[in-house]
């Protein structure tokens, strides 16, 4: 099946117009961001679904914050009968322990995100690290590289999460950190290994090497600015592994039962038998809250894929310039080409 592509054929006029709306509208919009935001943030606001996702996840953020605020007191004290449905006393109900849902959902919060905050940075400096030393200096470290990221890429993640847990521990902090790093490292790496070939073969880091710049510099000067949009991107990817990892971990038992989180909101309405008594507001809120967590990271991805990709921003671009004109491509997905009417 070959691919049309459609030619627009517009008045000089128009084709000028639209040229000018890629560019100049986007600068003077950028102009009352950056007075604010870092110059890397602004170009995010460009993207609705990365606006969606950015006020989905500081939504949480906060809640997680102001938790003390928000629910104030022990969220694992007994507040009433067990298995109380939502109402204008509990908004959330109560779990089979009495406890209150929405101040264990408020204050779940806090340690979920920041084992995802946590472990997604592990994670990727761990992959950065180990990528980018395995594509640049290839050879023997890259063969030794390549054969650990191989060897844990290959390894079921749920079964060795499941033993990891089980043998080094994951009531506390640290050990849930480095369990979920030792999993997820691997698929990073192997990315960021794979650009860092591509991008060893430029000019620009030829010329460093001519000049005489130490390898560790040309990775950490030259590659790695040229990477920052695959880097954040296996962050997301990695925080939302880390997310759903830690309440599957939590879910099972494997987790410390006594800590409010997502995961062991999940655990006890499983065992205080919420799931067979049709209790839904106590696994409900949980699940829903992880969901959106990993959706909202999710749009975020595709916002910087819109911005960092220049077919797609290209193509966005153009199609809000012929809808405010009302120009019809005839619902192709290929991006069209735009061309001078000609004068007959």
């Amino acid at each position: 099946m070959s691919l049309q592509i459609p030619v627009l054929e517009l008045e000089s006029e128009e084709v000028r117009e639209i040229g000018q709306d890629l560019q100049g509208p986007e600068q003077s919009r950028w102009a009352g961001i950056r007075a604010w935001a870092p110059s890397w943030l602004a170009p995010l606001f460009h993207s609705k679904k990365a606006i969606v996702g950015m006020v989905i996840l500081l939504a949480y953020i906060a809640l997680a914050m102001l938790a003390p605020v928000i629910s104030p007191g022990d969220p694992k004290a007994f507040v009433a009968r067990p298995h109380q449905p939502p109402s204008s006393a509990h908004w959330l109900g109560t779990t089979g322990l009495g406890r209150d849902v929405w101040a264990q959902t408020i204050w779940g919060a806090r340690f979920t995100l920041e084992i995802g905050f946590l472990v997604g940075i592990a994670t990727t400096v761990v992959g950065c690290v180990v990528g980018m030393s395995a594509g640049y200096f290839r050879g023997r470290i890259d063969d030794v590289l390549s054969l650990f990221m191989n060897v844990f890429l290959i390894i079921p993640t749920i079964p060795l999460l499941v033993v990891l847990a089980a043998f080094v521990g994951s009531k506390d902090l640290f050990y849930f950190v480095a369990v979920l790093t030792l999993t997820g490292w691997a698929w990073p790496a192997r990315v960021i290994r794979s650009q860092t070939l591509s991008l060893r073969e430029k000019d620009f880091v030829a010329a460093s090497v001519v000049v005489g710049e130490k390898g560790w510099r040309i990775i950490f000067r030259e590659i790695l600015p040229n990477m920052l949009s695959i880097i954040v991107a296996s962050f997301i990817g990695s925080t939302i592994f880390a997310i759903g990892a830690q309440a599957a971990l939590e879910f099972l038992g494997l987790g410390n039962p006594g800590r409010v989180s997502w995961g062991t909101n999940l655990y006890w309405a499983q065992n205080d038998a919420g799931l067979l008594t049709g209790a839904w507001w106590t696994f409900v809120p949980a699940g829903v809250c992880i969901a959106l967590v990993a959706f909202a990271f999710a749009m975020i991805n595709y916002g910087i894929d819109e911005i960092t990709n220049p077919r797609l921003r290209a193509r966005s671009g153009i199609d809000k310039a012929l809808k405010e004109r009302k120009v019809k491509t005839g619902g192709t997905r290929a991006t069209p080409v735009l061309q001078q009417r000609s004068a007959s």
